[in-house]
């Protein structure tokens, strides 16, 4: 069972959050200037009929946004509620969370889209939404009890300001003309719920790569040494050094 935080009274830009809004305004900057935003959208926007073949996507698209209000909304979001969360949990898990959140939202973009009789394969997604969601799934299960300004203006505790968000998120996925993918909304409060319920699934992929590399290291080592030893002339004590 998950254990229930008292929050920081005030949220601080720390070092993730400031590696994502980094990150997310760089992007937007270079569909402004260099690339353009047609470019970008074509490159790194998730658009289910093109995946498994745009794999990338599934992954890039939370760093896209439509407009400037987009951008701002979302990356206010996460400095208000993301800089509490990597308090408490450090900036690797922070990181690791978001970018599962926003993978994991784009998964279920891809399938709902294909699975569901009113969904839209050739609608392409874009926004860092679903991380996002899955931000505030987050605090709603570690700080409960936390007061916030519903629109800025209707102090609301934050499990029933994120219960409302799903259930707008939720009646807007059957409806494809919103402009909005609820989708991807739903798939992060999913994800997000799930790694915060569940911690043994922290789907870390980057598991495999580390093991491999430290057993290439070892490997390694053991050739240097092994060419040592043959250097060596005969009827050296290999074992005095």
């Amino acid at each position: 069972m998950s254990e229930i935080y008292d929050a920081p009274e005030s949220p601080r830009i720390t070092r993730a959050v400031q590696w994502l809004l980094a990150l997310n305004i760089g992007v937007y900057f270079l569909q402004l200037t260099l690339f353009g935003s047609d470019a970008v959208y074509s490159a790194l926007a998730l658009d289910p009929a093109r995946f498994p073949t745009a794999w990338w996507t599934v992954g890039t698209y939370m760093f896209v946004h439509a407009w400037l209000a987009h951008l701002a909304f979302n990356m206010l979001t996460l400095w208000m509620f993301g800089a509490d969360l990597e308090l408490q949990w450090g900036t690797r898990r922070l990181l690791r969370f978001y970018f599962i959140c926003g993978i994991g939202a784009g998964i279920c973009v891809v399938v709902l889209n294909y699975l569901l009789p009113w969904g839209n394969p050739n609608t392409a997604t874009i926004g860092s939404s679903g991380a996002i969601f899955g931000i505030l799934m987050a605090c709603a299960l570690l700080f409960p009890t936390r007061t916030v300004l519903f629109w800025f203006v209707f102090p609301i505790q934050m499990k029933y300001f994120v219960m409302i968000f799903g259930v707008i998120a939720f009646l807007g996925s059957f409806s494809m003309n919103s402009g909005v993918s609820n989708f991807a909304h739903l798939g992060g409060l999913l994800f997000g719920y799930l790694l915060v319920k569940k911690p043994s699934l922290n789907f870390d992929v980057a598991s495999p790569v580390r093991r491999g590399y430290r057993e290439w290291k070892l490997q390694r080592a053991k050739k240097k040494f092994q060419v040592y030893l043959r250097k060596q002339p005969p009827g050296h004590d290999r074992w005095t050094h």
